[in-house]
C-alpha cells in the first residue's frame, strides 16, 4: 500500500435482534467539485464481531444458533441487502451455534475480511454500516467494528467511468 494510506474505523452496537444502521461521515475526505474532485479508494476492510463488555468473546445464545449479518453500503437501507445490490461495498454473514450437546461452532457464511486488487472507489459523503441479527445475544450487547485502509485520489475520466460502472 502506498505511503499515503490511512484508516477509517466504525462501530455499530447491537443491543438486540434488530436492524442497526451506523453512518460513517466521509465529508472531510470526499470532495466532488467542478474543476477537481477527490474520491476515496478502500483497499481492505477488517471486521470484528465481539461482546461489548468482554471483547475476547463473541455474541452467542445459551442454546441455539445466532445469525449476524453486516453490510457496508453507499446508500441507506432498511434491511441487509445482497451483494448484487450496487450500493454494497462489502458484506459478511456470521453464524454462531452453541448448545449443551454440541461443541461451540462459529462459521463465517460470507467472506470476511475483504480486499480488492485495485481497491473500491467511493464518491459519496456518507457510508452506512448496517447490522442485523435474528436473535439477541445471551451475553447482551455486542459490537460490529470495521477498519478500512483507504487512500485519496483525484478523480479522472477513468475513475469516473469505474464509479459509474460499479456503483451509485
Amino acid at each position: 500500500m502506498g505511503k499515503d494510506s490511512f484508516f477509517i474505523r466504525a462501530k455499530a452496537v447491537m443491543p438486540a435482534a434488530a436492524f442497526v444502521e451506523q453512518e460513517i461521515d466521509l465529508g472531510s475526505f470526499v470532495n466532488l467539485g467542478v474543476s477537481k474532485s477527490t474520491i476515496l479508494r478502500i483497499h481492505a476492510i477488517e471486521v470484528q464481531i465481539a461482546d461489548a463488555s468482554d471483547p475476547e468473546k463473541g455474541p452467542y445464545l445459551d442454546d441455539g444458533t445466532l445469525n449476524v449479518g453486516w453490510d457496508l453500503c453507499t446508500q441507506q437501507q432498511t434491511t441487509l441487502v445482497p451483494l448484487s445490490d450496487k450500493s454494497v461495498i462489502a458484506s459478511g454473514r456470521y453464524m454462531i451455534s452453541e448448545n449443551v450437546r454440541v461443541l461451540f461452532d462459529s462459521v463465517g457464511k460470507d467472506m470476511m475480511p475483504q480486499t480488492w486488487t485495485n481497491g473500491y472507489l467511493v464518491a459519496v459523503d456518507t457510508l452506512y454500516l448496517n447490522v442485523d441479527a435474528d436473535d439477541s445475544s445471551s451475553a447482551g450487547d455486542y459490537n460490529v467494528c470495521i477498519v478500512m485502509e483507504c487512500t485519496l485520489e483525484t478523480a479522472t475520466q477513468a475513475t469516473s467511468t469505474a464509479l459509474a460502472l460499479s456503483q451509485q
